[in-house]
Order: structure tokens, then sequence, then C-alpha cells
């Protein structure tokens, strides 16, 4: 994980940066072969050199960008959840639980749907 200290060194809030930490450590322990990388000053995640998903930190929440299939794809669970949304990522806010079953699905879909993909965005 050593890859996203760099990032997680400008990050200024204590309690938001620990919060991105638990997020990236979590998604790296059930996702372990994916590759990881900062890019465009997100940390992100990647299978076979294709874009699975990123995060970035704003003031009230972490957004959350899995690129507009996934977005697409989760719409209605992101609702019942009850994460904003727009075309290219959702919010998960500092005033809500990390819903990581919801993170786990959004990868696992993207993991699949860009198996044959050889581009780094769809």
């Amino acid at each position: 994980m050593a890859v996203f200290d760099e990032y997680l060194n400008t990050l200024d809030d204590g309690d938001h940066k620990l919060r991105m930490i638990e997020i990236l450590d979590k998604i790296h322990q059930e996702f372990p072969e994916l590759g990881r990388k900062v890019a465009w000053n997100q940390p992100m995640f990647t299978d076979h050199g294709t874009f699975i998903i990123a995060f970035s930190m704003a003031k009230n929440h972490i957004s959350v960008a899995p690129e507009q299939a996934g977005i697409e794809h989760f719409k209605e669970l992101f609702d019942h959840v009850g994460y904003s949304y727009t075309k290219q990522l959702f919010r998960i806010g500092f005033d809500q639980e990390v819903d990581y079953s919801v993170l786990k699905n959004v990868i696992e879909f993207n993991i699949k749907d860009k198996t044959d993909n050889q581009k780094f965005w769809r």
C-alpha cells in the first residue's frame, strides 16, 4: 500500500485521512490481485492495465469513481444505501457508514465487465 503514501500525506484532516486509508486497505485485502497507482491525484485500482475504481477526497465526502457504466448499473443500490451520485461517481459522506458490500459489488462488476477490455477507460 506504500504506493498511496505520498497521496495520503497530502490529506490534512486526520479523521478523513483515516477513513480513506481504511477504504483503500479493505479493497486491497479483498482484491490483492488489483494493481494500485495514483493518477490524476487519485488513488486507484486497476486490473490488467484497465481502470477499475478511483477515490478522491472532498470537503464533506469521498468520491468514488467506477466510470459511467458502474454508476448506471448500480443506481438503485446507491439510492437504497443513500449515496448520491453523478454520471461518473458516487459519494460516501463523512456522516455515512461505508458500505463495503457496495464497493465490492462495484469492483466485481468492473472486473468482470472489463475482462476483455484492452484500454484503460471504457
